[in-house]
């Protein structure tokens, strides 16, 4: 492979203090491939030139370090769970998973051309330690496997803050964090969300604002501390949270 491969994401992610090995950028350059051929039939991304893909999906998944960096690299040595939860192409999920091999990986879709390419990539690079759900949010964070189980949670474009936060905080254990990523953040959104923060048992402590070449739209990663178990009726049956959010 051409040692051009990559190199707006092994560019970007040093401005976040990433060093991805030459092995890496391979796997990187190969799940590029994979995407924009079964792009064609299964309809993952409107994104799909090299360039865009490098920056505005793989750089842009790894800003999730802004906020939770030391839980990614602690999985060198403490096993760590990480669960994307709308996973759709991957994305971040994989991405943290190449670029921080050892952490324990769920990714949850509800669209099952979705999850048949992730199974796919993932048996394509060879990856371990990561499994594959096919199903919504609502009936997942239910599982006695998954509810309550992960260090880290992470959501990238999923919906508004209070429906994203039901969907998503039921699988965080009490200590953890959920990490969203959000386009055209402001502040506004995170108001709104305060009432749902109560009642899940979340805490915002710390919005970043992504400054990165690249990455523009007002790009923000939202940590949020999981301070007490979400209570049991949560998440509400599949539709009554978008008709009715917290």
């Amino acid at each position: 492979m051409s040692s051009e491969r990559m190199e707006l994401l092994a560019a970007g992610a040093a401005q976040l203090g990433l060093s991805l090995s030459d092995g890496q950028l391979d796997q990187f350059e190969t799940y590029f491939h994979e995407l924009t051929d079964w792009n064609k039939r299964a309809n993952l991304t409107a994104i799909t030139s090299y360039e865009d893909v490098q920056v505005k999906h793989f750089l842009d998944s790894l800003t999730v370090c802004l906020t939770a960096r030391e839980v990614l690299e602690r999985s060198a040595t403490v096993p760590t769970r990480v669960i994307d939860v709308g996973a759709g192409a991957g994305l971040p999920g994989l991405a943290l998973k190449l670029a921080f091999p050892k952490i324990e990986l769920a990714l949850v879709e509800s669209v099952a051309k979705k999850t048949a390419f992730l199974n796919h990539i993932v048996a394509h690079l060879g990856l371990e330690g990561v499994s594959v759900h096919t199903g919504r949010a609502e009936d997942l964070a239910r599982d006695k496997d998954l509810r309550d189980a992960f260090d880290l949670v992470v959501v990238r474009a999923l919906a508004k803050l209070p429906l994203l936060l039901e969907f998503s905080l039921p699988f965080c254990k009490t200590g953890g964090r959920l990490i969203a990523l959000k386009h055209g953040g402001d502040w506004t959104e995170q108001e709104s969300a305060a009432n749902a923060l109560a009642e899940l048992g979340g805490h915002i402590e710390r919005v970043s604002t992504v400054v990165i070449e690249g990455l523009t739209d007002d790009r923000v990663v939202i940590s949020i501390a999981k301070t007490k178990p979400t209570p049991a009726r949560y998440p509400r049956t599949v539709g009554i949270p978008g008709k009715r959010p917290l």
